[in-house]
């Protein structure tokens, strides 16, 4: 005889939904023991769950879940995209404006780099934004020290492999010289760990300024470093399809802090 499926969702996806982390990274905390259902420590993540089940991560319950939301935020160099970080570094989440609900990174920005980084507050959306398949272009500029020529990046147009791991093939243009370095836009539809300053290196370049001005149809425009930005409810349905709040009328947090602009320019969201 063939079991009935519990009711209800796994509770990695739920909690997803409601911005506690992604899927993984609830699966670390109920792991780690912080995650409890109805009173009860939980150490799997095959359960499902409903409504009526009372949720808490150390201690504190849990919400329900608000409309998904989307935010734009310049990064500046010198943070680490994470929650903590056991070299006590400052993180993007230490720094980002009051005022903004819990929220998760799509995807990473290294220490150094700079630019455009996605904020949501739905894990679901997150996971969507990240998946390969998606297939949405990045786009970075990048200085690199040297007078390198066009001829001298079609390696990484053609797709090359780095100490055993395979880079797709990357759009890269030669934009100008500037002293002893060349600035370059890069683009590319994947997100390998430093994958534009490795593959760069492996044509004897160095990259000393790393900056992503765009992550699919979302770009920098003239944002201040520390600036964030909402994305508008219909921005959501149209890129997205979902049924997001329109921030129309919401005012944007102000930063904490601002810095030097980047060279990224305006552009449509």
């Amino acid at each position: 005889m063939t079991e009935k499926t519990p009711p209800g969702e796994r509770i990695a996806k739920v909690l997803a939904r409601r911005g506690v982390a992604s899927r993984r990274e609830v699966e670390r905390m109920i792991e780690a023991g912080r995650i409890a259902v109805n009173g009860k420590k939980i150490d799997s993540p095959a359960l499902n769950v409903t409504e009526k089940d009372r949720i808490t991560v150390d201690g504190a319950d849990v919400g329900e879940a608000e409309a998904p939301r989307l935010w734009l935020y310049h990064k500046p160099a010198g943070l680490v995209t994470t929650e903590r970080d056991e070299k006590g570094r400052p993180t993007v989440f230490q720094n980002l404006p009051e005022g903004l609900p819990r929220v998760m990174s799509v995807g990473r920005l290294d220490l150094t780099s700079e630019g455009l980084l996605l904020l949501t507050n739905d894990g679901e959306i997150k996971r969507r934004l990240e998946l390969p398949s998606t297939g949405w272009l990045r786009k970075y500029r990048a200085r690199v020290k040297g007078t390198p020529t066009d001829d001298d990046f079609e390696p990484l147009r053609k797709g090359l492999t780095v100490e055993g791991e395979k880079f797709q093939p990357m759009q890269v243009t030669l934009d100008r010289q500037q002293g002893g370095n060349a600035w370059v836009t890069v683009a590319l539809r994947e997100g390998k760990n430093r994958e534009i300053r490795r593959a760069m290196e492996s044509i004897g370049l160095t990259v000393n300024r790393l900056i992503r001005i765009s992550y699919g149809p979302f770009r920098l425009g003239d944002m201040k470093p520390g600036a964030v930005e909402e994305v508008k409810g219909r921005v959501l349905r149209d890129q997205l399809g979902l049924q997001g709040p329109d921030s129309a009328e919401k005012p944007s947090p102000r930063p904490r802090q601002n810095r030097k602009p980047s060279d990224g320019k305006r552009a449509r969201r």
